[in-house]
Order: structure tokens, then C-alpha cells, then sequence
């Protein structure tokens, strides 16, 4: 598996992370166990809603296009539709987060 570190900011703080990409339609963590943090590229900056369903906890980040954080969640196991608007979605599971 092939991880890249990127570099992205909440809150004008410069944050790093090693992060696996994944195309947008992937089912993200969606039944996995243990998973790197995942990066989802979009076409372009849009509603991006997702889903927790089956699940572990995790922390979603919506990024624009400067890969400045438009919103953070951290989502519970069983939610429907977590609504979020972005460029990029960063989904880190729990266990990485700090």
C-alpha cells in the first residue's frame, strides 16, 4: 500500500499526514477493520454527503481547494447522511486521530 503525506490547515495551523487516495465512488471505511487515513479527490468543490453506517468512528474532514478545512465532524457508527461541501474529504479513523 502506497501512502503520501500531505499537507493540509485547520484553523490557518499547518497540519501533516500520511494518507492512502482513494477514488471518490470507493466505499471509503466503509466494513474496514484497521485502514490508513483515507483521501478522496473530488471533481470539484461540492456537497459530499457520507455515511457511517457499519462503521467504526472516525473523523471527517472536508478540505477546499487550497486544502484549507471547511468542516470537521467526528462521526459515530450509524449515522445516514453526514453532510459536508469540499474539494477534497479526508476520513481518519479514530485510532490515528490525535
Amino acid at each position: 500500500m502506497v501512502l503520501k503525506e500531505i499537507t493540509y490547515f485547520i484553523n490557518g495551523k499547518k497540519k501533516k499526514i500520511k494518507v492512502k487516495k482513494v477514488n471518490p465512488f470507493s466505499s471509503g471505511l466503509l466494513f474496514r477493520k484497521k485502514s490508513p487515513p483515507l483521501l478522496f479527490t473530488l471533481p470539484k468543490e461540492i456537497r459530499f454527503p457520507i455515511t457511517s453506517i457499519f462503521c467504526k468512528p472516525f473523523k471527517a474532514i472536508w478540505l477546499d481547494k487550497n486544502m484549507k478545512a471547511t468542516q470537521i465532524i467526528d462521526v459515530k457508527t450509524w449515522k445516514w447522511k453526514i453532510p459536508g461541501k469540499g474539494k477534497y474529504l479526508l476520513e481518519i479513523p479514530s485510532v490515528t486521530t490525535k
